[in-house]
């Protein structure tokens, strides 16, 4: 069984790795189905975005500090790219 876990979280190795964030905590909450990702600690977002694709970036200071994934258990592994406001 942790072979199989572990193949997973090894598969996605190389995308965490592409992310332009050195840290980053998670958090998923199997009942609303929400993945919430921060990349910073504590993080005070005084700004935020829904996009088109049920994802809410927040922003404090206008730096992304967390993105907020709804539905995320229904979310593929599609390449669309997320383009938040301040690289638009």
């Amino acid at each position: 069984m942790a072979t199989k876990e572990m193949k997973k979280i090894l598969d996605i190795v190389p995308d965490l790795l592409s992310i332009p964030y050195s840290r980053m905590w998670t958090s998923y909450d199997k009942e609303a189905d929400v993945l919430y990702i921060n990349f910073k600690k504590p993080s005070h977002a005084d700004d935020s975005e829904l996009t088109d694709d049920d994802t809410i970036i927040r922003y404090e200071k206008g730096e992304i500090v967390g993105i907020t994934i709804l539905n995320a258990s229904k979310k593929g592994k599609s390449k669309k790219l997320i383009k938040p406001k301040n690289l638009a």
